[in-house]
């Protein structure tokens, strides 16, 4: 039985419903096309995967944020202690200096994301840039000798940057716009050898989509050599099965994402996790598969 107080549930409920209404305002696709549009004419060259984390193994954004956050977050400590405005200004300053990097890996990984999440993922950077404009208003009326006012501007600021932080939390963990996602792939794999059909049903260099016991995965055959990968991309769960085979790398019909064949390693981006591979062999001109590791 929940023995939750009811007011408690009821906060708890209204809470959840205001995270969950950004994805659903259609409104914000007017804006969110071009605007990813511009994002993707970026002439970031290699350097968009590195915004993207694929060199860390998952999302660079939430690594960067956190030097904003805590330069602030300390300025507003420091602003209420004796003597305390000298490094309370220059932690403002910091964050203001911090807060563009980490706002550009944020918006190269918002470009690739599909409409409901790209809904949120805007309201929560317009609560972001509302925080930052906030303590730039602060640095300024600071520099003017205006404390007070510098006070209660980095206070909405930090303000609107946690609302921010709520919905990017939203973003990430319920909607799950950053997380691996052919994590359970290792463990939905056959230990043993399982059959997935005759080496003549597999072409040369086009996927063919497969199941093996509950797992999709897709296969492809590159000269003698058979490749079999998780089917869902590690990035949004695209259909690799749908994708295209170039210079021994699978790609992702939806954003792009490239995977090694070979071992399943990102070459490209926006995908962070590389692909799950599958062990596998040929037996009397049939192919088998099982989960990598086990022998």
């Amino acid at each position: 039985m929940d023995t939750t107080p009811l007011h408690t549930r009821r906060w708890s409920r209204r809470l959840r419903g205001a995270l969950d209404a950004p994805e659903h305002w259609e409104i914000l696709d007017v804006p969110a096309r071009p605007l990813a549009q511009a994002v993707e004419a970026l002439p970031l060259g290699p350097y968009r995967d590195a915004l993207h984390g694929v060199w860390l193994g998952h999302p660079l954004h939430p690594v960067l944020i956190q030097l904003p956050i805590g330069f602030w977050s300390s300025a507003a400590v420091l602003d209420f202690v004796p003597h305390g405005h000298r490094p309370a200004d220059a932690f403002v300053a910091l964050g203001l200096l911090t807060a563009g990097p980490a706002a550009l890996a944020g918006w190269v990984d918002w470009s690739r994301l599909d409409p409901p999440r790209r809904r949120t993922g805007l309201v929560h950077a317009l609560s972001n840039t509302t925080g930052v404009l906030l303590y730039a208003g602060s640095m300024l009326a600071r520099c003017r000798g205006r404390r007070g006012r510098g006070r209660l501007l980095a206070l909405a600021g930090l303000t609107a940057l946690s609302v921010g932080g709520a919905l990017g939390g939203h973003l990430a963990y319920r909607q799950a716009a950053g997380p691996d996602r052919a994590a359970a792939v290792p463990g939905l794999a056959p230990a043993d050898w399982t059959g997935l059909g005759p080496v003549d049903d597999f072409p040369p260099g086009r996927p063919v989509q497969r199941t093996v016991g509950e797992l999709g995965v897709v296969v492809v055959r590159d000269g003698g050599d058979f490749h079999v990968l998780a089917g869902r991309c590690s990035h949004l769960s695209g259909p690799l099965a749908e994708g295209t085979v170039a210079d021994g790398c699978l790609r992702c019909p939806w954003h792009g994402s490239e995977f090694r064949l070979r071992d399943g390693e990102v070459v490209r981006g926006p995908a962070t996790a590389p692909q799950p591979v599958l062990e596998t062999r040929v037996l009397s001109g049939h192919l088998e598969v099982r989960r990598s590791g086990t022998g």
